[in-house]
């Protein structure tokens, strides 16, 4: 039987802004690093969705550390709520109706 594990990151202020605030400190990115590979599934709301599809395509600038990243998050399953959107990537799936429904299905189907 899989593991549901909550966790949750979040602002104080509710606001995400990279470009002003800049990457998380190594240690701390070595902390995501490692979540990230341990984690089988995500489940995402549309804004975060939509940030973290950066790490869905590699960029020249990048170091180890954040191929690393980019690899543990691709190999995630990922479940994205949103009744906005029309489609997601193709590690994801758009899910509008019942969510526990459709990750028990998708565990089931899988055996995570």
């Amino acid at each position: 039987m899989a593991k549901l594990v909550f966790a949750m990151n979040q602002s104080l202020d509710g606001y995400v802004d990279h470009d002003r605030i800049g990457p998380p400190s190594p240690t701390l990115f070595r902390h995501f690093i490692e979540e990230a590979q341990q984690q089988v599934g995500s489940i995402y709301g549309r804004r975060m969705y939509e940030i973290m599809r950066y790490w869905d395509e590699d960029h020249p600038e990048w170091d180890a550390a954040e191929h690393a990243f980019a690899a543990a998050w691709r190999k995630q399953e990922k479940w994205v709520v949103s009744s906005s959107l029309k489609s997601v990537s193709p590690n994801a799936r758009l899910v509008e109706g019942d969510l526990e429904r459709v990750i028990r299905l998708t565990i089931e189907s899988t055996n995570m």
